[in-house]
């Protein structure tokens, strides 16, 4: 199991045992977790919109998460119409349960083994059997096969790491099969078993099973020929709904759809390596088109809390905006349960590749950092006046859950969900002083007794020290009246009070004159990020604080 937005799991492999541990990530955050006395292991979260335990995760998912689902020399596998098989040169014990799909007998030998003689036979991708009636020693592959060899009583062995050796006793319990990956099984057969699976009888098998199959075959061909036929009559007629179905939804959210297999094509199936963030809902991929354009794909992930309502709500706006300072959203795609935005691609990288880093920091001069500031502010000036996406009524509808990067949302945001205009403010505070300083906002100074960069630009704003702050890689390029002016924007906007923060319009005017007075800072909000190391999601109910309209 992996880390999400809810939990957090620790594995432990040492001398007191195997298990693992989970906590849950976010303290308001309710869960519960069951296990009955058929084994079912059960993880609820409790939803606050519907009051009630929503099933979050669960095992068993399927019969070979089961125990022994088989029977002894069975093994569980989901790649063929029967769920369980008998390993090679072993039978059903009971024909008449087995084919009543009752396998709890498992199977027995069909050639009892011969000590001096025998084989093994080599069992790939499987999950090895239980270790209950099995022995560990350190042994080279070789090695331990002659020890089972030699060992009458040893049914079959595996190796790890070339120099662990695994060997079992008895019936081999709670065997499963994987299409790929698991493990190497080799069982003990005797000689003559090992013969016949390799030679001739291998062919009267594959005979066999071909005159068993091949009547089944003929009608699933006819069934097949039948669909066809159908689907001949109604393509025509299909395809019309289907296209109007989709400039349907495509009307609705204002912007084109895009098919999953073009996206999974672009994106190279979602690969790992094709990852370049990381978001508050899910990762976001590198894709080139077709046509050759590149496009960074945001997928939203399968366990976020975000609904379709949300995502849709989400498309409609963002498709609204058009700004030279805001990245273009292309399209989206909704098959498959998918919940996919796809924007244009951005050659130059995001800011943090540069202003966090050393060597690229320097590539970012006075005049640069400055252009990129102000362009920041001029993107949400539009967003918060020109855009009309800040309609509170659409907002109070469609949202239900606060979201965010911790260290970037502001204290009302963050602890009681209190949304308005002035938390973009704090925001662009808090990236104004990470773009002046080099330093990220959860930065930890090692000489300074300071929790994070907010506190530490206070505590050299009050000591009259505050050009200590600016990144090292500025040298000399820049204006200190100039700089002093910017830090004093920035800590103006991470303000703890909301009120006492400046909107969008007046910030971009203390940035683009300097005839405009500042007034002095108060204390910022000092809320420290030791408690979130990623990006944070809770499902407490958001409240939106009023914004005026008309401006």
């Amino acid at each position: 199991m992996s880390p999400n937005g809810l939990f957090d799991f620790q594995y432990t492999d040492n001398q007191s045992g195997l298990y693992y541990t989970f906590q849950v990530l976010n303290a308001t955050v309710l869960a519960r977790a069951t296990l009955d006395q058929n084994g079912n292991f059960q993880r609820f979260v409790w939803t606050e919109g519907s009051s009630e335990w929503k099933l979050f995760w669960e095992v068993p998912e399927g019969q070979c998460d089961q125990y022994a689902a088989c029977g002894g020399n069975g093994i569980c596998t989901m790649l063929y119409s029967s769920s369980c098989i008998c390993l090679e040169g072993f039978v059903p014990k009971s024909p008449a349960e087995w084919s009543l799909r009752q396998y709890s007998d498992g199977c027995v030998r069909g050639t009892p083994f011969n000590c001096s003689t025998d084989g093994f036979r080599q069992v790939q991708n499987v999950k090895l059997p239980d270790t209950v009636n099995a022995g560990a020693t350190n042994r080279t592959p070789d090695e331990c096969r002659d020890w089972c060899r030699n060992n009458c009583s040893c049914t079959a062995y595996a190796v790890f790491e070339q120099s662990r050796c695994l060997t079992w006793f008895g019936d081999l319990v709670d065997v499963r099969m994987f299409a790929d990956g698991g493990d190497e099984l080799l069982v003990r057969l005797a000689a003559s078993e090992l013969d016949s699976l390799n030679g001739d009888s291998g062919k009267k098998k594959t005979m066999k099973i071909v005159s068993i199959t091949l009547p089944f075959g003929i009608l699933l061909l006819l069934c097949l020929c039948l669909v066809l036929w159908l689907k001949y009559r109604r393509r025509t007629q299909g395809k019309r709904k289907s296209f109007q179905s989709k400039r349907d939804e495509e009307d609705e959210l204002e912007l084109p759809l895009f098919d999953i297999l073009t996206i999974r094509t672009a994106t190279n199936d979602f690969s790992n390596e094709n990852i370049i963030g990381e978001g508050g809902f899910g990762p976001v991929y590198k894709g080139q088109l077709e046509d050759g354009l590149e496009i960074a794909v945001k997928r939203l992930a399968r366990d976020s809390l975000q609904g379709l309502r949300e995502f849709k709500t989400e498309v409609m706006l963002i498709a609204k905006l058009q700004h030279k300072n805001l990245v273009r959203l292309i399209g989206c795609c909704t098959e498959d349960d998918e919940r996919i935005l796809v924007y244009e691609y951005l050659h130059n990288k995001s800011l943090d590749a540069f202003i966090f880093d050393k060597t690229r920091g320097g590539l970012l001069d006075w005049q640069k950092r400055l252009e990129i500031i102000t362009g920041i502010a001029r993107g949400l000036l539009y967003l918060h006046h020109d855009s009309r996406i800040f309609n509170v009524d659409q907002i109070e509808e469609n949202t239900s859950r606060v979201v965010g990067t911790y260290g970037y949302m502001s204290p009302e945001y963050a602890m009681e969900g209190i949304f308005s205009e002035k938390s973009d403010v704090f925001s662009f505070g808090v990236m104004v002083l990470e773009i002046l300083s080099g330093k990220r906002s959860r930065t930890v100074t090692p000489s300074e007794p300071c929790k994070n960069l907010l506190q530490h630009a206070w505590r050299l704003w009050k000591e009259g020290r505050c050009l200590e702050l600016v990144d090292d890689a500025l040298e000399d390029s820049y204006s200190n009246s100039k700089v002093t002016r910017f830090i004093q924007v920035g800590l103006l906007c991470v303000q703890e009070g909301s009120d006492d923060r400046p909107t969008m319009e007046d910030v971009f005017l203390m940035l683009s004159s300097e005839d405009v007075m500042l007034p002095q800072p108060s204390r910022p909000a000092f809320y420290t990020a030791s408690a979130f190391q990623k990006d944070w999601t809770s499902s407490g109910a958001i409240r939106i604080k009023k914004i005026e309209e008309g401006r």
